[in-house]
C-alpha cells in the first residue's frame, strides 16, 4: 500500500508535462486564514525551511508540493547518476531538470516565481508552482498550499480579493479526491474558523476534512485547547491534531525544524500529557500519509475508469483532426468524395450522424412535399375570389350581342383557367423551400459528418461555393418546369376527363330532379310536351319555352328513339352544354328586376337616349341566372379539384427530378471539376492556424493518458490492502 502515493506522484508528473488539469488526482489541500500557520505546518512536514515567511500576505500562488521518501540505497544510486551532493534535494517543474540542493535557493526561487506572475505588491494568481522534494526524512505526501483567506485588500490586491481567494480555494477543495487540511490558530475561537466554514461548503459530512490546530503555545494564560482537541467544540470526522510551530522570532534566529519538533514534543508532554501521542508534527505526518493512501485506494478504480474514458475521447479527437497532409492530390480527392457521399446520404436518410432535434435532409423535403405543400394546396378555395356576379358577367360577356340558347362554353374555360392560375404561386414556393433545405444540408454535413474539413477553412468555403452555385443553376430550370406544369393545365381544359364526366352526370341528375319538380307545379292548361320531327324523321322532346326554360333535350318518354349523336357530343361537351339550354329570353318568369327606373318606350310622346340609362349595379338574379351560375360554379369546382390533384402529384416529382436527384447525381463530378486542379491544391489544403497546435496538444494528452494507464496497471491488488 505504500506504493500508492508514488503512483499518484507519477501521475501528477505525467499530467504536469502536458500542462493539463483534467485529472482530479488525490492530494491534500491546506486551507486557512492569513497568518494561521499553514506554511509553518508544511515546513514541519518537510523538515526544512523552503517557504517564504513573514507577516501579511506571503503565499500568493498555489504551491503543489510533492514529498518523496527515498531509501539510502536509492539516494546513493540517484546521486551517482545525477552528480548530486547531498541526501535531500528539490526540483521545480518550470526549471525542467535543474536540481536544487540548497533549500535557501529553493525558497528564493519560489519568491521569484511568485513575483514573476503575481507582481511584487501583494497580488495573487491561480497559476500553481510545482515543487518536488526528495528526502529520507519525509513521508510520501502530495500537498497544496493555498493563499490565506483574507478580508481587506492591501497593496495591489483588487477590491474583490476575498472573493478571488475563496474561488481559488473552492477550485481545489471541490475536487472529490482531495483531503482538506483545515488549519486554525488555537488563540482564536474554533467556532469562528473560516477554514472549517469553507470546508463544510464542499464537504458537509466532513468525510475528507482533517483539522489542525496551530499555536497551542500562544493561548492565553489559564486556558487550554483540551476541549478543542477532544472534539467537544466542533467535531471533525477525520480528527483534530494540535501542533506547535516556530515563532517568527525562531525563524529570524534560524532555529532548525528538528529542534522545533523536539521542543514541540516536550511542550505537549508537559501541557497535554494524555494527548501527546495523538498530536504533534510527526503524528500529523503519519496521519496524513495514512489518510492519503487509504483515500487513493478508494479513488483508484474511478481514476482508472476516467483515464480510459479520456483516452478514448482524445483518440477520437485526434482522429477528427486527421494526419498532416502528405499527398495533397489524394487528400483533396478523398475529402471531396467523403463530402459528396455524406451530402447524398443525408438526403437519403442513411447519414452516419442523424439529427434528432429537428427534421433534416430528405425527411424535411418529404415534409415539404406532403405536409407544407399539400396543406397549402388544400387550403386554396376552388371558388376563392370568384363571386356570383363575376360568373354571371362572364356568361353574359361570352354571349355577345344576341341572347344565347346555351350557356357559352368559353365562360367556363375563362373562369376555370383563372382559378387554376392560383396554383402556380404555392408550387413555386414549394421549389423555394426545397432549395433552401438543400442549402442547409451543406452546413449539416460540415458540422456533423465531415469534421476533417474543419482543418481546411478555404476548402470548406470552396465546397460551399460550388454546391451553392450548382443549386443556383438548377433553381431556374425547376421553376420553369413547375411553371410549365401549370401552363399545361391551362393549355387544354379536358372536359372529357373521366372524373369530370362523373361530376357532370351528378349535376345533370340533380337538374333533372329540379325539372320534374317544376313540371308538377305548372298550371294544368300549359302544354307539357310536343312531339317534333327532325329532318331525318327522328323524334325528340320539345318543351315550350315558358315552361321548360333552359332544360336538357330529352328522348321521348317511350324511349324508342334517341337524340342524334351530334346533339349528344357536339363540341365534346354535350354532357353539360345540353343541360344548360336556355329558353326564351323574353319569358315573363325570367325577367330582370332592375333597381333603376326603365325609361318610357320610344313610341311614346318623347324620345329617350338609351345610352343614358345607367347600368344596374345591384339587382336580383332571375331563376335561370341563378341556375346557370350554380352550374358553372359546380363545374369549376369539379374541374379545379382534378387539376389540383394533378399539380399536387406532379410538382414534387418535377422538383425531385430537376433539382434534388440532379444535384445528387452531379455533385461529386461538379466538385472534382471545379476544385481538383493543380494550381488550387496548395491554397485549398492550408490548415487553420490553430489546427496543428490542437493536434499536437491532443497527441501529447493522449500519450500522457496512455502512460498513466500503464502506471496504474502496474499496481497489484495486493498492494492496496
Amino acid at each position: 500500500m505504500e506504493a500508492l502515493i508514488p503512483v499518484i506522484n507519477k501521475l501528477q508528473d505525467v499530467f504536469n508535462t502536458v500542462g493539463a488539469d483534467i485529472m482530479q488526482l488525490p492530494q491534500i489541500v491546506v486551507v486557512g486564514t492569513q497568518s494561521s500557520g499553514k506554511s509553518s505546518v508544511l515546513e514541519s512536514l518537510v523538515g526544512r525551511d523552503i517557504l517564504p515567511r513573514g507577516t501579511g500576505v506571503v503565499t500568493r500562488r498555489p504551491l503543489i508540493l510533492q514529498l518523496v521518501h527515498i531509501d539510502p540505497e536509492d539516494r546513493r544510486k540517484t546521486n551517482e547518476e545525477n552528480g548530486i551532493d547531498g541526501e535531500e534535494w528539490g526540483k521545480f517543474l518550470h526549471t525542467k531538470n535543474k536540481i536544487y540542493t540548497d533549500f535557501e535557493e529553493i525558497r528564493a526561487e519560489i519568491e521569484a516565481e511568485t513575483e514573476r506572475i503575481s507582481g511584487n505588491n501583494k497580488g495573487i494568481s491561480d497559476e500553481p508552482i510545482h515543487l518536488k522534494i526528495f528526502s529520507p526524512h519525509v513521508v510520501n505526501l502530495t500537498l497544496v498550499d493555498l493563499p490565506g483567506i483574507t478580508k481587506v485588500p492591501v497593496g495591489d490586491q483588487p477590491r474583490d480579493i476575498e472573493i478571488q481567494i475563496k474561488e481559488l480555494i473552492l477550485k481545489y477543495i471541490s475536487n472529490p479526491n482531495s483531503i482538506i487540511l483545515a488549519v486554525t490558530a488555537a488563540n482564536t475561537d474554533m467556532a469562528t474558523s473560516e477554514a472549517l466554514k469553507v470546508a463544510r461548503e464542499v464537504d458537509p459530512d466532513g468525510r475528507r476534512t482533517l483539522a489542525v490546530v496551530t499555536k497551542l503555545d500562544l493561548m492565553d494564560a489559564g486556558t487550554d485547547a483540551m476541549d478543542v482537541l477532544m472534539g467537544r467544540v466542533i467535531p471533525v470526522k477525520l480528527g483534530i491534531i494540535g501542533v506547535v510551530n516556530r515563532s517568527q522570532l525562531d525563524i529570524n534566529q534560524k532555529k532548525l525544524v528538528v529542534d522545533s519538533i523536539r521542543d514541540e514534543h516536550a511542550f505537549l508532554q508537559k501541557k497535554y500529557p494524555s494527548l501527546a501521542n495523538r498530536n504533534g508534527t510527526k503524528y500529523l505526518a503519519r496521519t496524513l500519509n495514512r489518510l492519503l493512501m487509504h483515500h487513493i485506494r478508494d479513488c483508484l478504480p474511478e481514476l482508472k475508469t476516467r483515464i480510459n474514458v479520456l483516452a478514448a475521447q482524445y483518440q477520437s479527437l485526434l482522429n477528427s483532426y486527421g494526419n498532416p497532409v502528405d499527398d495533397k492530390n489524394s487528400t483533396l480527392l478523398q475529402l471531396i468524395t467523403k463530402f459528396a457521399a455524406e451530402y447524398c446520404n443525408t438526403i437519403e436518410g442513411t447519414a452516419k450522424y442523424i439529427e434528432t432535434a429537428e427534421l433534416c435532409g430528405g425527411a424535411r423535403i418529404c415534409y415539404i412535399f406532403h405536409e407544407t405543400f399539400g396543406r397549402t394546396l388544400e387550403s386554396v378555395d376552388p371558388l376563392g375570389g370568384l363571386t356570383t356576379m363575376d360568373v354571371l358577367t362572364a356568361i353574359r360577356n361570352a354571349t355577345g350581342p344576341r341572347p344565347a340558347l346555351f350557356v357559352p362554353e368559353i365562360s367556363f374555360e375563362l373562369l376555370v383557367k383563372r382559378q387554376i392560375k392560383r396554383l402556380e404561386e404555392p408550387s413555386l414556393r414549394c421549389v423555394e423551400l426545397v432549395h433552401e433545405e438543400m442549402q442547409r444540408i451543406i452546413q449539416h454535413c460540415s458540422n456533423y459528418s465531415t469534421q476533417e474539413l474543419l482543418r481546411f477553412p478555404k476548402l470548406i468555403d470552396a465546397v460551399v461555393e460550388v454546391v451553392t452555385s450548382l443549386l443556383r443553376k438548377r433553381l431556374p430550370v425547376t421553376n420553369e418546369m413547375v411553371h410549365n406544369l401549370v401552363a399545361i393545365e391551362l393549355a387544354y381544359i379536358n372536359t372529357k376527363h373521366p372524373d369530370f364526366a362523373d361530376a357532370c352526370s351528378l349535376i345533370n341528375n340533380n337538374l333533372d330532379e329540379q325539372r320534374r319538380h317544376r313540371l308538377k307545379e305548372m298550371p294544368a292548361g300549359v302544354p307539357r310536351d310536343k312531339s317534333l320531327k327532325s329532318p331525318s324523321g327522328q323524334s325528340f322532346s320539345y318543351t315550350d319555352p315558358p315552361a321548360l326554360e333552359g332544360e336538357v333535350l330529352k328522348a321521348p318518354a317511350g324511349g324508342s328513339q334517341s337524340a342524334p349523336a351530334g346533339e349528344q357530343t357536339e363540341g365534346g361537351t354535350g354532357s353539360w352544354r345540353g343541360m344548360l339550354r336556355r329558353g326564351d329570353e323574353g319569358s315573363s318568369g325570367d325577367r330582370v328586376a332592375l333597381h333603376t327606373q326603365i325609361p318610357p318606350s320610344p313610341q311614346r310622346s318623347h324620345a329617350v337616349n338609351l345610352l343614358d340609362v345607367p347600368v344596374p349595379v345591384t339587382r336580383k338574379l332571375s331563376a335561370r341566372e341563378q341556375r346557370d351560375c350554380e352550374v358553372i360554379e359546380r363545374l369549376i369546382k369539379s374541374y379545379f379539384l382534378i387539376v389540383r390533384k394533378n399539380i399536387q402529384d406532379s410538382v414534387p416529382k418535377a422538383v425531385m427530378h430537376f433539382l434534388v436527384n440532379h444535384v445528387k447525381d452531379c455533385l461529386q463530378s461538379e466538385l472534382v471539376g471545379q476544385l481538383y486542379k493543380g494550381p488550387l491544391l496548395d491554397d485549398l489544403l492550408i490548415e487553420s492556424e490553430d489546427m496543428a497546435q490542437r493536434r499536437t496538444e491532443a497527441a501529447d494528452m493522449l500519450k500522457a493518458l496512455q502512460k498513466s494507464s500503464q502506471v496504474i496497471a502496474e499496481i497489484r491488488e495486493t498492494h492496496m490492502w
